[in-house]
């Protein structure tokens, strides 16, 4: 049986670690060298790390930190931020990432998805996904840090990103973001039907309950989170063992 995956997430910004509330009202957490090497004695399954500022503001990918990062990250690691092309998934790859997340530049260059997915194995393409709820009560993707429309609903969005070669989906709900109120349960449930690859919930984590309740609900096969770790005394080993008792398969 496959196990449940519990994955913090570091968002990088300008010259450190930030969190906010709804991708705005950003908070300094720290640095990213420091992160690592405490999630590095915590029990982490996956690490997370997205530049937020690089597709926002057209800039590439910071290739020597994520070298510089990589040498010090004892496990698995995604990152995302900046990918443009494939050969920038391949540079990204060779210089210590074990997944790359895109985002912006998959909804504006889908074949960007199967390009990656052919060169490099499906395995290693993570498509993130960033969806809000409109006041009509329909949902959207938004890109460029959730600051671009872009009338694709996210649903349909992540069935053709696997149909393309995604072998992950990162699905964050806009809306829960920074909030502690707990995932969206229902988009994640709504996307997780919708794909055979797996869907990493994320926004909303309060506390480890909130995890349990996307996994069994949701149909997630990773929880995601960020501002649980950054602001409150919770961990991810202490989510897991949380998890273990719930009858989660997790890896402790």
């Amino acid at each position: 049986m496959v196990k449940i995956r519990v994955m913090p997430t570091l968002l990088h910004k300008g010259m450190g670690l930030v969190k906010g509330i709804g991708f705005d009202s950003w908070r300094r957490t720290g640095s990213a060298l420091q992160a690592i090497k405490v999630y590095n004695m915590r029990g982490v399954d996956e690490l997370v790390f997205f530049d937020i500022s690089a597709s926002p503001d057209d800039e590439a990918p910071d290739y020597e930190q994520i070298d510089d990062l990589a040498d010090e990250c004892f496990m698995p690691m995604t990152v995302g931020g900046g990918i443009r092309t494939v050969e920038d998934i391949g540079k990204m790859l060779s210089v210590g990432a074990d997944k790359v997340s895109i985002n912006s530049q998959a909804v504006l260059d889908p074949g960007l998805i199967a390009g990656g997915a052919k060169n490099f194995g499906s395995q290693c393409i993570v498509v993130a996904i960033d969806a809000i709820r409109r006041e009509d009560g329909g949902l959207e993707v938004l890109t460029h840090g959730g600051k671009r429309s872009t009338g694709l609903d996210p649903i349909e969005w992540a069935k053709r990103a696997a149909a393309l070669g995604a072998g992950e989906i990162l699905l964050t709900s806009i809306d829960r973001d920074g909030t502690f109120e707990g995932y969206d349960v229902a988009l994640t449930a709504a996307v997780a039907e919708a794909v055979s690859v797996p869907v990493v919930a994320s926004g909303g984590a309060g506390h480890y309950a909130h995890m349990a309740d996307v996994l069994r609900n949701g149909g997630a096969a990773a929880v995601a989170a960020a501002s649980i770790y950054h602001f409150t005394e919770q961990t991810p080993q202490e989510a897991k063992a949380y998890l273990a008792a719930e009858g989660f398969n997790v890896r402790l």
